[in-house]
């Protein structure tokens, strides 16, 4: 069993890498990734992207997320941070609605993080054309974003995965390795991209849970035989002071066989994207300087991150 430990604290709370919460002076991103493009997919008004910011997020454009916002909008993408509860209204003109992180209210931050209203305006939207890429994590991200997700038929696992026999060997074994060697990188507009410079061969995640779609849904990230998901279990949440401390004890493992990290689907004229762990599109330092994300040497998270939003966006 392990127990991770989480400090909500009244001003702010830490960035996260890994499952690990830590307070810093320094940018909570990688101030030298390079978010430079080459080839914008655009070069005049691309298409809006709404970042949502308004739900308990963990990661926001102006700190872990800056650099995949500052990726994309040198792509030619027009990225705008909301922080009002989402309706049809603010969803109109939008092309794609990026959820990343979404905590409930409650002081576990597990309860659903959309009201049934959210959460109705934007399968509508979705199912009239738009494009969604959730983004969520181990507990108590899963379970935030789990009545959202099951709009499109996509469950989650709330725990973390790991697999002994598919992880970078330098980090832990919840750091999940997706190759075409390994051959769980799997054949898709989003991993083949659209010529030979946007070819995805290795794809690092960093601590995350599984997810499960439909058959029709596509699995490019999918886990192997071997992983493993440790199920939550009840949070510990305490008060001291001023903050809020919450810990989690998680189960005994339990076989991931057949599930994955990142899914593709059409849901009527709209699609969506899902991913089961965040770091792997962000760029981050964790708390011992290391590279986290798209920054992290000799994988192509980088060509992932602007695949995918070629794809709900309809380039490819």
């Amino acid at each position: 069993m392990r127990i991770w430990g989480i400090v909500v604290a009244l001003a702010a709370v830490a960035g996260l890498v890994g499952g690990v919460y830590w307070m810093t002076l320094k940018p909570p991103y990688d101030p030298d990734f390079d978010a430079g493009v080459t080839t914008p997919a655009y070069r005049v008004n691309g298409p809006i992207v709404l970042f949502d910011e308004g739900h308990h997020n963990a990661h926001s454009i102006s700190r872990t997320y800056k650099p995949f916002a500052e990726l994309i909008g040198n792509d030619g993408y027009r990225v705008r941070a909301i922080s009002e509860r989402i309706s049809s209204n603010l969803l109109s003109g939008a092309v794609v609605l990026v959820i990343v992180c979404a905590r409930g209210a409650n002081d576990a931050g597990d309860g659903p993080a959309f009201g049934d209203d959210e959460a109705a305006a934007i399968e509508a939207w979705v199912r009239a054309g738009g494009s969604l890429l959730l983004v969520t994590d181990h507990w108590p991200f899963g379970a935030a974003a789990a009545p959202l997700a099951l709009r499109f038929g996509v469950s989650m696992s709330g725990g973390f995965a790991e697999d002994s026999a598919n992880f970078e060997k330098s980090l832990e074994s919840s750091h999940l390795v997706f190759s075409r060697d390994n051959a769980l990188l799997k054949d898709h507009p989003i991993t083949n991209g659209r010529n030979a410079d946007e070819y995805v061969r290795r794809v690092l995640t960093f601590t995350g849970q599984s997810i499960w779609g439909p058959p029709e849904a596509g699995a490019f990230l999918s886990l192997a035989d071997t992983a493993l998901d440790s199920p939550p279990g009840a949070p510990k949440v305490e008060r001291r002071g001023g903050d809020v401390i919450v810990s989690m004890d998680y189960r005994d493992p339990v076989s991931a066989k057949g599930r994955a990290q990142g899914l593709a689907l059409s849901i009527g004229n709209g699609r969506v994207v899902v991913l089961g762990e965040a770091a792997m599109i962000s760029a981050q330092l964790d708390g011992k300087g290391r590279p986290a994300g798209m920054n992290f040497p000799g994988i192509d998270n980088r060509k992932l991150t602007l695949n995918i939003m070629h794809w709900l966006s309809r380039l490819m």
